[in-house]
């Protein structure tokens, strides 16, 4: 039994299967006699105090602004790697994820608002189906086994990158408020810090995370959104291996918290925010406007603006396709785009969460259902025409 667990952990699929378990498991509480409980967890109040600084949030929002932090950082720790030394180190092999990320964001939210611009509500989330979850999109493509060619999952998982660098400055840009300046202040002083000592070479990580830990309280108390103070933090870790080690401070940072962030933050987060109650959905929430924005959006505009874009690019010649890979596996490669879940109600949240009224239960039932359908279509494509001959 230990041996098929550890089994599991080691499939690069588990992490995007256990999103799903989450989710699903969501939703079966939200819709039994049990469902009284899980809201009660969901509102269950945290309060930590420090002296004169206070933060009391409901358990929801602990792990939509506290461990979601992490799971930026992570990605802010990829990021950097990546671009110093990884798929994003060339601008010849950046060019076509990044052109297609790009379709992928703005077609979407081109859809999105022009099915919601008559309501300026409604039309806060237009940013919700431009994110892709790479882990739920993995999953998809590692079921279909040693078939998928390496330079399609490279392509999949750096349009990812791009996408998340664009999710955080959309979050950035567009959902914050109540900027506290001294709080700013305080988070600038923080970075300044970081900078200095990544600056005097300290490789010990205890600092970087101690000033990380102070900026994210500031950060939290500015109104800019929490979350970003770990992509900051990440950008000053240390890559350069430690003379007295010869480790990266980075990469062993990035691989004790990979298990962490795939295995226990983003299910919890699936879990949190999934529970939907379908007990009372009719027509009206299944054409709800916000609903069909983020389901046409995610299933139609994710596919057409990735595909597109990564066309014309290399129609233009500001890019290239691999050479083991062809327009039919970047269809496939498009359709997965299509996966939000995660990113996707992670943005729904900032965008509804102050909300009178019921967006949150409409665009997560888009963000499920095109999900769902985006999943199902990309790997019954792929496994069409993985099986073909890779001829252009």
């Amino acid at each position: 039994m230990l041996s098929a667990v550890n089994a599991f952990f080691r499939l690069e699929a588990a992490s995007g299967i256990l999103l799903i378990f989450a989710a699903l498991f969501a939703v079966v509480l939200a819709n039994s006699p049990l469902s009284h409980y899980y809201d009660l967890l969901l509102d269950t109040p945290v309060e930590v105090r420090v002296g004169a600084i206070e933060i009391a949030k409901p358990l929801l929002l602990w792990i939509n602004d506290g461990l979601m932090a992490v799971f930026f950082f992570i990605v802010g720790l990829e990021l950097k790697r990546e671009v110093r030394e990884g798929e994003l180190a060339s601008m010849q092999a950046i060019a076509l994820p990044a052109f297609g990320a790009l379709g992928g964001m703005i077609v979407p939210a081109v859809i999105y608002i022009l099915m919601n611009r008559h309501d300026p509500i409604v039309l806060q989330g237009w940013a919700i189906p431009t994110a892709t979850d790479i882990a739920f999109a993995l999953a998809i493509l590692t079921l279909l086994g040693k078939r998928v060619p390496l330079a399609l999952k490279t392509f999949l998982v750096s349009l990812a990158i791009f996408d998340d660098i664009g999710a955080i400055i959309i979050i950035a840009i567009f959902y914050t408020s109540n900027i506290s300046t001294i709080s700013l202040v305080i988070g600038a002083a923080c970075l300044a810090v970081l900078a200095l000592l990544n600056r005097m070479n300290v490789y010990r990580l205890t600092p970087y995370l101690l000033v990380g830990l102070i900026m994210w309280v500031a950060v939290l108390k500015s109104g800019v959104h929490a979350t970003l103070a770990g992509v900051l933090l990440a950008l000053f870790i240390p890559l350069a291996p430690d003379p007295r080690s010869d480790r990266s401070p980075l990469k062993d940072l990035e691989r004790d918290l990979h298990s962490v962030v795939a295995f226990v933050i983003l299910p919890l987060f699936a879990f949190f925010n999934s529970g939907l109650d379908l007990t009372e959905v009719g027509v009206e929430q299944l054409l709800h406007p916000a609903t069909i924005g983020v389901a046409l959006g995610l299933f139609v505009g994710k596919q057409l603006g990735v595909f597109t874009f990564a066309w014309l690019a290399v129609k233009a010649g500001l890019a290239r396709l691999p050479g083991s890979v062809n327009w039919r596996h970047i269809y496939g490669a498009s359709l997965l785009c299509g996966i939000g879940f995660t990113m996707s109600l992670f943005i729904g949240s900032l965008a509804f969460e102050g909300s009178r009224d019921n967006f949150l239960f409409d665009e997560r039932l888009g963000i499920i259902a095109a999900s769902t359908l985006s999943a199902v279509c990309g790997y019954l494509w792929l496994n069409r025409v993985l099986g073909k001959a890779n001829t252009g």
